[in-house]
Order: C-alpha cells, then sequence, then structure tokens
C-alpha cells in the first residue's frame, strides 16, 4: 500500500475552504438548570414538598402541637391556585388542631408565601416523634446519700415499726433528699 503526500500548505487551504468543519460541542447544561423544568412539572402536577414545613414545625404550631402533629403532605389542584395541607394528628389532638387551625394557616402562609396553602386536611393517625424531643431525660444521681441526711432520714423514722413501710418510706426520703425537695 503506498501512502498518499500530506498536501501542501496552499492545497490545505483550498481544502478548508470548500469544506466547513464540524462546530465544537457546547458544554452540557448545569444540573440544575436541566432538572428545573422536569421538577416544576412533578411540583405542578404532585404538590410542593412539606420539607420547609417540617423543618420549622415546632416555630409554626407550637411545642405541644409539635409532639402530636406533622405534615404529611401538601397537595395543589390541577387547575393552580392555593393548595391543600394534610396532617397527621395523634388522635384526640384534632379537635384543638380543627381550633387552631385558621392560626396555623396563617402561619404556615408565612414559611410557604401567601397563596401556596388555603385549607388544611386533618388525618388521624401515629405521628412520629420529633427528634428534638425524642431524647431521653438524664438520669438523676442514684449514689448514696451523705451521713447527715441519711441520720436526719433515720431520726424521723425512728418511731416507725420495721417492714415494708419502713423500707418504702425511706426509698421515698432519699429520693427527696437527692432532688433536693
Amino acid at each position: 500500500m503506498r501512502r498518499r503526500p500530506l498536501p501542501t500548505a496552499a492545497e490545505a487551504a483550498a481544502i478548508l475552504a470548500q469544506r466547513r468543519s464540524r462546530p465544537p460541542g457546547r458544554p452540557p447544561k448545569a444540573m440544575g438548570t436541566a432538572l428545573t423544568p422536569f421538577l416544576k412539572s412533578l411540583e405542578a402536577r404532585f404538590g410542593a414538598s412539606v420539607s420547609p414545613l417540617a423543618a420549622r414545625w415546632k416555630e409554626i404550631v407550637g411545642e405541644t402541637l409539635a409532639k402530636r402533629t406533622e405534615p404529611v403532605r401538601l397537595t395543589k389542584p390541577r387547575g393552580g391556585g392555593p393548595g391543600v395541607l394534610e396532617l397527621k394528628v395523634d388522635g384526640p389532638a384534632a379537635a384543638l388542631v380543627q381550633h387552631q387551625a385558621p392560626d396555623i394557616l396563617e402561619r404556615v402562609k408565612l414559611v410557604l408565601g401567601e397563596g401556596a396553602v388555603d385549607k388544611i386536611r386533618i388525618v388521624q393517625g401515629p405521628v412520629r416523634a420529633p427528634a428534638a424531643t425524642a431524647k431521653r431525660p438524664a438520669r438523676r444521681g442514684t449514689g448514696p446519700l451523705d451521713a447527715a441526711a441519711e441520720a436526719e432520714l433515720a431520726k424521723g423514722l425512728a418511731e416507725v415499726p420495721d417492714g415494708e413501710l419502713k423500707a418504702a418510706l425511706l426509698r421515698l426520703g432519699r429520693g427527696v433528699f437527692r432532688r433536693g425537695d
């Protein structure tokens, strides 16, 4: 096989003048820009996420109701317009939530914006414990009392006959002295 000689500079210029080269490819769009239309269509179809509400739920409804309620879903009607916030409420707290629904709705509008929600739907069911309230309280010290407190407790129970009652009163007294009441 015979090799072809390379073209001269003049021949290369003539070849390039006749043929157009392929334009360089464009860099891909940023992921956020590429996904925005898709995410907007999902939001229009299924409703917005309740994660902004869940993050600030304790501030919106207060500590007492935050333990007994949780936002589940935000649904929007097909024709557009304000949506419906679905709350999962622990049994008897539903009446309290229903009574405070207008106030809760106003606070939700502060977080999500005006026109995002206009109704609250209450669904009764078990509520997951918020992370802040899931902590166990610190245990009190269970060590022995100091000698002075033990002597004072024994002096106060000197007239009580030995038995289960005296043992129960000793345990109660030690608990009271440990708490400092």
